[in-house]
C-alpha cells in the first residue's frame, strides 16, 4: 500500500509539473488592443489584416482559418457590437488568476488520463464567435470577446475561463475522426461535447453550460425522450450549436454529459471509464454500456 501511495504521489507531482508548463498565449489580445486604442476603437479591415491577423501567432491564424474569421468580419462585428470589445478587455484582466487554476485542472487531467496532450492555448480576439476550438489536430484556441460576452456561462469570469478551457482541452484528447467529424449523428456529436463537459467537471469543478442544470430541472425525461427519437439524425440544429449570446440552447451537450455521467457512475474501474469516454469511437456501443435511459436519476 505504501508503495502504491508513493507511486500515485509521484504520478500526480509529474502531472502537476507538466501542467504548470502549459502555455497560455495572450500576445494576440495585446496586439489587438494596441491597434484598437491607436484607432480610437474603430480599426479598419485593412488595419486589422495588416497589424493584427498578418502579424499574429500561429494559433491566431489557425483560429481564423477554422471559423472563417476575416478582417472584414471582425471590423463588422466591432461596428455592430462595440460594447462586446470594451467588456472583453476587462474580462481579460482575470487571466493571471486563471493560469494557476488551469494548471491544477490539467494536473488532474493527467492524473486520470496519463496520455493527455497539453498544447498551448491561444487567447485571441475574433468576430464574436466561436467561444473556443479544441481539436486533436489543431490544438486549442479561445475567442476572448465571445467567451466574455455569453450571458449564460458562469457569472464568475475566472471560473468561466477555467471551465471553458478545460472543456476544450478534453476535445484535444478525443479521436480525430470523432472530434473533427464533418457529418456526425446527433448522438456522436452530443457524446463528444457531453464527454468534454463531464471530464471538464471532473478536473475543474464545473461545466461550460452552467445554466443547463436550471433550465432542464424537472424536464429530464421529456427532453431525453425527444433526444432519443433524434439521436441517429445528422441534422444537429435541434440539439447542438444553436445557442446565441443570450440563449443557452445546445441541449445535446447536456444529454451527452448525462450519458457519460451514467457510464462513469456504473463503471467499476473509473480510470478505464475516463479512457473510454475520451477515446470513444462507437457511440451506439457506448450508449448501450452506459446504462442511460431518458430521465435517469443520479
Amino acid at each position: 500500500m505504501k508503495t502504491l501511495c508513493m507511486a500515485l504521489c509521484i504520478l500526480t507531482a509529474a502531472a502537476g509539473a507538466a501542467a504548470e508548463t502549459t502555455e497560455i498565449q495572450t500576445e494576440d489580445v495585446a496586439r489587438f488592443y494596441r491597434l484598437y486604442d491607436a484607432t480610437g476603437g474603430h480599426p479598419t479591415a485593412a488595419q486589422l489584416q495588416r497589424d493584427y491577423l498578418d502579424a499574429g501567432t500561429d494559433g491566431l491564424r489557425t483560429f481564423a482559418k477554422a471559423r472563417r474569421t476575416t478582417a472584414e468580419r471582425i471590423a463588422e462585428a466591432i461596428a455592430a457590437q462595440p460594447q462586446l470589445y470594451i467588456d472583453a478587455r476587462r474580462c481579460a484582466d482575470a487571466l493571471p488568476q486563471v493560469k494557476p487554476r488551469l494548471a491544477q485542472a490539467l494536473a488532474k487531467l493527467q492524473a486520470i488520463y496519463p496520455a493527455a496532450k497539453l498544447p498551448p492555448v491561444t487567447i485571441a480576439v475574433g468576430r464574436g464567435k466561436p467561444v473556443g476550438i479544441g481539436s486533436p489536430a489543431s490544438g486549442l484556441q479561445i475567442g476572448l470577446e465571445a467567451l466574455c460576452g455569453v450571458r449564460y456561462f458562469d457569472a464568475n469570469v475566472e471560473d468561466r475561463f477555467v471551465h471553458v478551457i478545460a472543456h476544450e482541452y478534453v476535445h484535444v484528447q478525443q479521436p480525430r475522426e470523432m472530434a473533427d467529424a464533418t457529418d456526425p449523428t446527433v448522438l456522436e456529436a452530443s457524446l463528444m461535447e457531453g464527454g468534454a463537459e463531464f471530464i471538464a467537471e471532473l478536473i475543474s469543478g464545473g461545466v461550460t453550460y452552467a445554466q443547463h442544470a436550471k433550465v432542464t430541472r424537472g424536464r429530464e425525461a421529456e427532453i431525453e425522450t425527444a433526444f432519443a427519437a433524434d439521436m441517429d439524425k445528422r441534422d444537429l440544429s435541434a440539439w447542438l450549436y444553436n445557442g446565441t449570446m443570450d440563449k443557452a440552447g445546445d441541449l445535446g451537450y447536456w444529454v451527452g454529459y448525462r450519458i457519460c455521467k451514467s457510464y462513469y457512475r456504473n463503471a467499476t474501474d473509473k480510470q478505464a471509464a475516463v479512457r473510454d469516454i475520451l477515446e470513444l469511437r462507437d457511440a451506439r456501443a457506448f450508449l448501450t454500456r452506459s446504462g442511460w435511459r431518458p430521465g435517469v436519476k443520479f
